[in-house]
């Protein structure tokens, strides 16, 4: 990986405190070529970041020179005026007091964060959030004491402005953010590509296995590319990755959509991206933006109050199937077999969610999981229903969820209407990764929901096209990265 640090003239940075390669911001953009054919990670410590100015036009040329820079021009202008940045306040006010016993019941005048890093741990949960927050290098907040302290402002503090002992303790910073947490010591050629890929370990049904993973990665080995776990935890250096692959079950509401949100703000290919997200966890937008396209979902009636329950039992009959707008892995899906127990279950999820969606029951013995990258197919399966129950994941039962088993196919093996009714599907919501499920019955093929963040386990869902799924993958992430 290559970082390039620019300065706003020479001398501004110790060049023996850094391994990284330093130049001035009027030589990077006197050279427009100096780079060319690389894709650097850029650090701009000009001493201003004013408009129109060297370190303005630095950040903006990095952008366009396909370069990762922070702080980005967006950070640059959300700075440049308290009404720019007055939103992310009572959030940094609130972290800022947690603080307080920590530092002995008082703040100083101001505080120096240097790429997230506080001057003490007591900072730590702070200076964190306000790099979240703001991307930049470094950062000085002018603190109003008090009862509750608040924030004055929220500015730059570029190397130049720093006294000796900043600059020291800015250095040792700037080194914790640019090394790897997970070094290669076995002598082997560095990769062209890190690809972080977000894992919780703890988590029950995980959308690809750590042993997945970890095939994922010596595939990818043989393509350049180096794959690392990732953690709720480390937000804060994600930008030390070329590319973001989540693997954990994606929420809007949980750090997930925090993840994928940052990694498009800091121009990374991402799977999943915050928009399909957005489109595919609420099965209401789901429903209406598939049938908009013609593609074939099973009859389906909105239920927004009680009314609408009898026209649902009228035009579906019974069994039926009752779904929360926001639900994965079975979860938030009821099977309702007459109007007393559709009442009861529909008010009960009510409470909580002011829609909810009711479909035909289309009785099968699997739904069919036709994966979809990049608007092509990847891989077919068949997800068999749980022992004596009509999903394919049972939560009903005490202790850990049932799930079926599975029958895996090649993509030749896999009838062609199928692949395109996927297809189409999957084109509805993005370029990323989806997996469509699909009910196979005599009346025709329905679409049942597209699935952002799809299941892709070695052995299962890999095992018709075998590693063939793993190389398109890792090409995926490439070719977005090369364009």
């Amino acid at each position: 990986m290559t970082w390039v640090i620019l300065t706003g003239r020479k001398g501004d940075l110790d060049e023996a405190a850094t391994p990284h390669k330093i130049i001035t911001n009027r030589d990077y953009l006197a050279h427009p070529a100096l780079f060319r054919g690389q894709r650097p990670k850029i650090i701009n410590l000009s001493s201003s970041y004013a408009y129109q100015s060297r370190g303005y036009y630095a950040s903006l040329l990095a952008s366009s020179r396909g370069h990762r820079v922070i702080p980005s021009v967006e950070t640059m202008i959300d700075l440049s005026a308290r009404k720019l940045y007055e939103n992310a306040l009572p959030e940094l006010e609130q972290a800022l007091n947690r603080c307080r016993a920590d530092l002995g019941g008082s703040f100083p005048a101001s505080v120096a964060v240097f790429f997230g890093i506080g001057p003490s741990k007591a900072w730590e949960r702070f200076a964190r959030l306000l790099f979240d927050w703001f991307r930049a290098p470094a950062l000085e907040v002018v603190i109003k004491d008090g009862n509750w302290a608040t924030i004055s402002r929220i500015g730059f503090r570029p190397p130049a402005r720093m006294m000796e002992d900043e600059k020291a303790r800015f250095a040792a910073c700037l080194e914790t953010y640019t090394s790897r947490q997970w070094r290669d010591g076995k002598g082997r050629a560095p990769s062209r590509y890190s690809f972080a890929t977000l894992v919780d370990p703890k988590e029950e049904l995980p959308p690809s296995s750590i042993a997945s993973l970890k095939h994922w990665s010596r595939v990818a080995a043989r393509m350049g590319v180096e794959v690392e776990p990732i953690t709720r935890k480390d937000l804060a250096r994600l930008a030390n990755f070329d590319a973001l692959f989540i693997r954990e079950t994606t929420a809007i509401s949980n750090h997930t959509y925090r993840f994928a949100r940052r990694a498009q703000q800091e121009g990374m290919p991402v799977i999943d991206d915050p928009l399909s997200m957005i489109r595919c966890t609420n099965k209401v937008y789901l429903n209406e933006l598939l049938t908009g396209h013609g593609v074939p979902v099973p009859p389906t009636v909105m239920i927004a109050g009680p009314g609408d329950m009898e026209r649902a039992a009228d035009q579906l009959g019974f069994p039926l199937v009752l779904k929360i707008p926001d639900s994965s892995f079975s979860r938030g899906v009821k099977k309702a077999s007459n109007l007393a127990e559709l009442k009861a279950l529909a008010n009960k999820w009510m409470e909580d969610s002011d829609l909810l969606i009711a479909q035909k029951f289309l009785p099968t013995e699997f739904d069919w999981r036709i994966g979809v990258l990049g608007g092509e197919p990847l891989f077919a399966v068949h997800y068999l229903m749980a022992k004596k129950h009509w999903q394919i994941v049972n939560h009903e039962r005490n202790g850990r969820p049932d799930e079926g088993g599975f029958r895996s196919f090649t993509l030749a093996e896999t009838p062609p209407a199928v692949i395109d009714i996927a297809m189409r599907a999957a084109r509805c919501i993005g370029d990323g990764l989806y997996g469509v499920d699909i009910k196979e019955t005599p009346e025709g093929i329905f679409v049942i929901e597209v699935n952002d963040n799809p299941n892709l386990d070695h052995g299962c869902e890999d095992a018709g096209e075998k590693d063939a799924v793993w190389t398109r993958l890792t090409q995926w992430f490439i070719d977005r990265l090369e364009r």
